[in-house]
């Protein structure tokens, strides 16, 4: 077995590692089972475990052994790193819940295009994550299989929707993760959880496989323990998939332009309409105004600009977001897809409600609101102008972005909630993305980095960009890390 002390390496240090036969990925990957199986009973990272990780892994070491006369293992930049699959994204034989009743005992036969790029770099998928049920949530807490519980301090949420797989890479229980983003659901957790957390612009990886809840919104995202391990992970999954998502982009990244520990020339913009919220806690803005410095010390220029339309961003994210979940998951019916029953003798209405009444409380709120906001004499009034808000935010995010190379805000804004103290009130809990969905209403890159702690909680910092322009979010997140050293915990041993 491996040391405990190891498995909080970074996945190209793991990579490094098992190409010089120091550690073998069976090792590597039995010890994280058995981490799994000693502190997941805690923490409920995980949903579903594959039960054929130790298989694969076997196969990875007798590929290393023949590198000699087959150096595929060499090429493979991800080789025996320990992936964890937020368990809305679709895995060949592992089942694929989306944390809801009524996918309880589906399991796919296909691999999500994310998945299987991952796989082919060598990755080895370890289990399916928890999550806000179908990635309705910042919290975690609305899940059929219950909460996930915040590695750094077990009594608050680890964020959501994407909690499971920040939790997962919190606790040393997987190397790399995926998730998926439609206002906030990667940065979220990365920033409660000390970990990084990319929403990619909107295209660039390809969303087949990932289960549906607004599709112009939401894209896989990708979560992990360094800036390095990010690029590998992103140079991996990038390129057209225009067979199964026509929302694919055909582009690439650079990420050998992200080794720099400067950012010397690069125009940074804060928003006064942030900066000066009540909505942001003062442990969050300090560590603002910290970030902003430490952005200044390595060369930058920071300065101030306003987005008066940003008042609307919260409305306008939900009002859209509502709208096509209820779309979405009105095919979930008994029929077509999702929990079913024998109909015979059922009335249709007592049958219909019967298979609906398996969503949960929050997917319920979300459908029934969206539902009104779709219906006759109301569509005009609030969806399409949440729309035309939408357009207005976007304009303004856009503006901006011709002059500087990125803006700089709280991922969140505030510390991880105690477990229970957001869920009853939904009003306040929603306002916990007001930072987040600006990208998602825009389709640009976010990053959210680990930046510090506040009495032992983590606090993130995000960075967006121009579309396409992962790679200088990337160098930024490094440069940081690198000014920064150890002064950022990511991870609980």
């Amino acid at each position: 077995m491996v040391r405990s002390s190891r498995l909080a390496l970074n996945a190209y240090e793991l990579v490094e590692e098992v190409k010089s036969g120091s550690i073998s990925v069976e090792d590597y990957i039995a010890s994280i089972l058995e981490r799994i199986e000693s502190i997941d009973k805690r923490i409920n990272a995980y949903i579903t475990i594959n039960h054929h990780a130790l298989d694969e892994a076997r196969i990875m070491d007798k590929m290393v052994k023949s590198s000699s006369s087959n150096s595929n293992g060499y090429r493979s930049t991800l080789l025996g790193v320990p992936l964890a699959v937020k368990d809305n994204i679709s895995t060949e034989g592992i089942r694929t819940t989306c944390s809801s009743r009524m996918l309880e005992d589906y399991v796919p036969v296909y691999d999500a295009t994310v998945v299987k790029r991952l796989k082919g770099a060598g990755a080895i998928v370890i289990g399916k994550t928890n999550m806000d049920e179908f990635g309705m949530g910042s919290t975690t807490e609305f899940s059929a299989f219950g909460v996930t519980h915040n590695p750094w301090d077990e009594e608050r949420v680890a964020g959501g929707s994407s909690g499971g797989s920040a939790a997962s890479l919190a606790s040393c229980m997987a190397s790399i993760a995926l998730g998926s983003d439609t206002g906030g659901s990667v940065r979220c957790p990365a920033s409660f959880c000390s970990i990084y957390g990319l929403k990619p612009t909107y295209g660039l990886l390809s969303r087949y496989g990932l289960i549906s809840y607004a599709n112009s919104l939401e894209c896989i995202g990708l979560m992990a323990r360094s800036a390095v391990d990010l690029a590998l992970m992103l140079n991996a999954v990038v390129g057209s998939d225009m067979q199964n998502d026509h929302t694919s982009i055909d582009s690439s990244i650079d990420i050998k332009s992200i080794n720099s520990t400067s950012l010397k020339g690069m125009r940074f913009a804060i928003v006064r309409e942030i900066i000066e919220s009540d909505a942001i806690d003062e442990p969050v803005r300090d560590s603002m105004l910290d970030a902003i410095a430490s952005v200044e010390q390595l060369d930058a220029v920071v300065e101030e600009v306003s987005l008066p339309s940003l008042r609307y961003a919260l409305a306008s994210y939900y009002t859209i977001a509502m709208a096509e979940a209820s779309s979405n998951l009105a095919r979930y019916d008994g029929i077509r897809y999702g929990y079913t029953l024998q109909p015979d003798g059922v009335a249709w209405n007592e049958f219909y409600s019967t298979i609906r009444s398996n969503f949960g409380s929050e997917v319920k709120r979300r459908i029934i609101l969206g539902t009104y906001v779709l219906s006759s004499g109301y569509y005009g009034r609030y969806y399409m102008k949440a729309q035309k808000a939408r357009a207005i935010i976007r304009d303004e995010i856009m503006h901006v972005l011709r002059s500087y190379n990125a803006i700089i805000t709280p991922t969140m804004p505030v510390l991880p909630p105690r477990i229970g103290e957001r869920i009853s009130d939904p009003l306040r809990l929603y306002t916990i993305d007001i930072c987040t969905v600006i990208a998602n209403l825009a389709g640009i890159p976010a990053l959210s980095i680990p930046y510090s702690m506040h009495n032992g909680l983590p606090i993130g910092i995000q960075f967006m960009a121009k579309h396409l322009d992962e790679a200088l979010l990337l160098r930024i997140a490094y440069a940081l890390e690198y000014a920064r050293g150890s002064r950022v915990k990511r991870c609980v041993l």
